[in-house]
């Protein structure tokens, strides 16, 4: 991704992109000075050492610059993840005829993105800050580029920018005006955490998949013994059956079937301070991370992975399949903010309708607002097939003000724990993220109450 070039402007009326120097300045001064002073005290060496700086300012401004020099970032193309090596480029051009003595670049870089080594092309580069004003010469009808290399800390899109650059040239008697050049943007995707579970699904509904359901079809899960039908295929026949029973005998399996499976990312509110990819984890990067291992995983299985958010926008992603849908995925979850949610309009925007009878949801809340709780408890009465993950930190610090703070921080955990157990007294499972095998018990607990037989059938 690179940023915009900038442009000069061509209005006649507009403000000339070079202006003089104070060198300049003092030049025709002195000049002026001795002249005026050789002329009315008659003293022709006065004005012989005036020559010079007329000479010398003549002869630099022989040829002027015309064009302000061009200044972009720049990104380099690839797909980086969090931890990744970071590679960047803020290009400084010289679109004139005139090379320039001097230029001075200094860029702004997101807190997120830590270059550890910069400096321009063809230079060793340097430790230290990416923000430090940087100096070199320009050629005329050329550009030099600032590498920038460091390690990505945080998912994201995050800027390198706003770039600004001054330029001098004509000996220093000529400088440009400041050009700033807009930020480009990084794209650093989620780093998804070992992610494995069972392959326990509550109701699986397509026809082909990795799931194991309870309908005969062609599968590889071996279902029993049946007599033959017209219409089997000859190599399901079971002979030692047939031969013992007379009678062509086949060998019935269940049908393996894809699901769909729904993420519903709870962005009510934030809690805990993100420490980028190697520290502290907040709720959102808690949240975003589980969202891109549990995709990664369904989608590598073959299922179909759906995202909304519970929250102001209910930013929606329609279920599919395949690495076009995981990097589908990946993006979507670079524009997760946390939102506030006015009261009472939670039901005109959000609701079950918005969630296909079938499918899997698993929701990862931190269970900060009762808001949440309550659209759980909505979505378990509705008959939706309900996992709760708790993304809050189990580190999550007591504030450090004085007075009854800590007493309120500990009895606000203690009513949490209140509504996570009447959550499972409702029949929703809340686990803790914990990476691989989250959520392997509950899997198999929903599934097992999928297929267990309701109250009342026969």
């Amino acid at each position: 991704m690179t940023g915009t070039p900038t442009v000069t402007s061509e209005n006649p009326d507009a403000p000339s992109a070079w202006v003089p120097t104070r060198a300049l300045g003092r030049a025709a001064l002195l000049t002026g000075l001795l002249l005026v002073a050789g002329v009315v005290l008659g003293r022709v060496d006065l004005v012989v050492l005036a020559a010079p700086f007329a000479l010398g300012a003549a002869f630099a401004l022989r040829r002027r610059p015309s064009a302000a020099p061009d200044v972009w970032p720049g990104v380099a193309e690839g797909h980086l993840v969090e931890g990744g090596e970071l590679a960047a480029t803020v290009t400084v051009g010289n679109p004139d005829q005139v090379g320039y003595d001097l230029v001075v670049l200094r860029s702004r870089v997101s807190p997120w993105l830590r270059v550890e080594r910069s400096g321009f092309a063809g230079q060793e580069l340097r430790d230290g800050p990416a923000d430090r004003p940087f100096a070199t010469t320009v050629p005329p009808d050329s550009a030099v580029d600032l590498t920038l290399a460091g390690t990505a800390l945080r998912w994201g899109r995050h800027p390198i920018g706003p770039a600004g650059a001054r330029a001098a040239t004509a000996d220093g008697l000529l400088v440009s005006r400041v050009v700033i050049a807009e930020p480009a943007r990084v794209t650093v995707y989620p780093r998804t955490e070992p992610f494995e579970a069972v392959e326990a699904m509550p109701r699986a509904a397509g026809l082909v998949g990795a799931h194991h359901s309870r309908r005969p079809g062609e599968g590889g899960e071996l279902a029993g013994v049946r007599v033959f039908t017209p219409g089997d295929r000859l190599r399901r026949i079971d002979w030692r059956v047939s031969l013992r029973a007379r009678q062509l005998h086949v060998a019935a399996t269940l049908s393996d079937r894809d699901a769909e499976v729904v993420l519903l990312l709870d962005v009510l509110a934030e809690a805990g301070r993100s420490g980028g990819v190697h520290g502290a984890a907040s709720v959102l990067d808690t949240t975003v991370r589980a969202a891109a291992a549990i995709g990664e995983h369904y989608l590598h299985r073959g299922d179909r992975v759906a995202m909304l958010e519970f929250g102001p926008t209910a930013r929606r992603l329609r279920p599919a399949t395949g690495r076009r849908q995981y990097l589908t995925v990946l993006e979507w979850l670079l524009d997760v903010r946390a939102a506030s949610w006015p009261d009472g309009d939670d039901d005109q925007v959000f609701g079950p309708q918005l969630l296909s009878s079938d499918a899997l949801v698993v929701v990862l809340t931190p269970l900060l607002e009762e808001r949440s709780a309550q659209m759980l408890a909505q979505l378990a009465r509705s008959g939706r097939f309900v996992v709760a993950v708790d993304t809050l930190p189990a580190d999550l610090p007591p504030p450090t003000g004085r007075g009854w703070a800590e007493v309120a921080f500990r009895l606000w955990r203690l009513d949490r724990d209140v509504m996570v157990e009447q959550l499972r007294e409702h029949g929703v499972p809340v686990v803790r993220w914990a990476g691989a095998g989250s959520l392997d018990q509950v899997l198999r607990d929903v599934a097992r109450l999928a297929t267990a037989p309701r109250a009342g059938a026969r």
